[in-house]
């Protein structure tokens, strides 16, 4: 008995006071309540991480569907049953492609080359535009925005004559600019070399379209709400970008290797009748080609040759790929081209275009060879434009946009592919990923819908 009181008496002593015993309380829940928040940081900072790892290897997916996509266009331009054409998209796959867990699409422009709200996809003509280093200044100066004064610094840019005889900014105008710099004087190597050129701006090389794609986004027709800057009226006016190119080039001999004919040359006049008998036999070439007044006259392009000629549509279709005019870079398809350029070829302007443009829209199954232009033009305009016109394309973009799996990690990439040269090559490869998302609206949602159906 004694020693139990004795027990209790040392366990009173030991026992904390009330007050004592809560500040413990206290440190034990801080530092359980510290525990769980440094837990929740690391769980909150892992999920962050996993996150992040899985939108890079969305990325990574959709570089991939890239890299897949050149690949498989480069051997859809090689296989073309005629060299020379705009491959139909309906023969090739361009839209939501997938590739593994990513989808590409071939960001792409309507038959006509109008710019309207919703995506088209396919391949975009580069012969379809006007070439910088061969439109002459009264060409240049009748595309969209463009300035006479800027048509010269254009002209100036490429030439290697640096005087200032011809009224384009030279070297001595660039080096009063902030960062001085000098007059390149030799030819334009990408479309992009446009941002150097005096007085150039944003507005007139990008216009309303500010991420490139050819579609009316939200943000380009809101006025000044959202750059870029724009007029709200439903319609998309695009800059010089949309119309002009370097790469078109048509090649210097047929399929089997023979250089094509100069139509401008007696010599290459002589060596096309000679192929004309082969082909049509003596009695057809004499007709084609009579022997008598004049045997050996020139020629300015194909198309001048196709009427005076007087040969049938299907004829000249077996022989237009052989012969050539006074150049191949540079030639405008009259096939593909829109209004714009159209108006700017010598010989035609604003309604010679539509009726062009018209023609073609309502009888597409006349388009395999340049023939059907001199049923829609009188002879005098077709033989002025002739030598700025062709039906052939050898330069193809590739606009393509990708995303990986869950519709993240978007990229996009623009190629272009030519032909003109045997195998085909990848002329130009720029990221335009910084643009922003550019397969329009529709896609989006599409993605959204996608992700809400169970």
């Amino acid at each position: 008995m004694a020693m139990k009181l004795l027990r209790d008496k040392t366990f009173a002593t030991q026992r904390l006071p009330a007050a004592q015993r809560g500040s413990v309380l206290l440190i034990v829940m801080w530092i359980t309540f510290g525990l769980i928040c440094i837990t929740l940081y690391f769980g909150n900072s892992m999920s962050f991480e996993l996150r992040a790892s899985d939108n890079r290897v969305a990325g990574v997916e959709a570089d991939q569907a890239i890299e897949g996509a050149a690949r498989y266009i480069s051997l859809v331009v090689s296989n073309l049953s005629t060299p020379g054409t705009m491959p139909d998209p309906q023969s090739y796959q361009c839209e939501a492609v997938p590739v593994g867990d990513a989808r590409y699409w071939l960001i792409g422009r309507t038959n006509t080359q109008e710019l309207v709200t919703s995506a088209h996809f396919g391949l975009i003509d580069e012969a379809s535009k006007l070439n910088l280093n061969v439109a002459n200044s009264n060409m240049l100066s009748l595309l969209p925005r463009m300035t006479a004064d800027l048509a010269a610094s254009i002209i100036a840019w490429r030439s290697t004559n640096t005087s200032t005889g011809g009224g384009g900014a030279e070297s001595d105008t660039y080096q009063r600019s902030s960062t001085p710099y000098l007059c390149k004087n030799s030819p334009f190597e990408t479309v992009d070399e446009l941002r150097l050129i005096y007085t150039m701006d944003m507005v007139v090389l990008y216009g309303e379209d500010a991420n490139l794609n050819g579609i009316l986004d939200p943000n380009e027709n809101d006025g000044d709400v959202l750059s870029p800057t724009d007029n709200t009226d439903g319609q998309l006016d695009p800059g010089l970008l949309e119309y002009v190119t370097v790469y078109s080039r048509e090649p210097s001999t047929t399929t089997n290797g023979v250089a094509r004919f100069d139509i401008t040359t007696a010599a290459g006049v002589t060596s096309l009748r000679t192929n004309l008998v082969a082909l049509f036999g003596t009695a057809r070439a004499d007709q084609i080609m009579p022997r008598q007044g004049n045997p050996n006259p020139t020629y300015t392009s194909p198309l001048q040759f196709y009427i005076a000629s007087k040969m049938t549509a299907a004829e000249f279709a077996q022989i237009e790929t052989s012969i050539r005019g006074t150049r191949i870079q540079g030639l405008v398809n009259v096939n593909t081209a829109s209004s714009a350029v159209l108006s700017c070829i010598p010989g035609l302007d604003s309604g010679k275009a539509a009726q062009l443009v018209t023609y073609r829209q309502s009888n597409p199954t006349s388009l395999n060879s340049i023939a059907w232009v001199s049923t829609v033009l009188d002879q005098s305009t077709a033989v002025t434009a002739g030598p700025w016109l062709t039906g052939k394309s050898y330069q193809y973009m590739a606009d393509v946009a990708a995303v990986g799996h869950q519709g993240r990690g978007y990229r996009r990439t623009r190629f272009v592919f030519d032909t003109s040269s045997g195998p085909t090559a990848i002329r130009h490869r720029q990221d335009l990923s910084h643009l922003g998302w550019a397969l329009g609206k529709q896609v989006r949602d599409q993605w959204l819908m996608a992700k809400q159906t169970p």
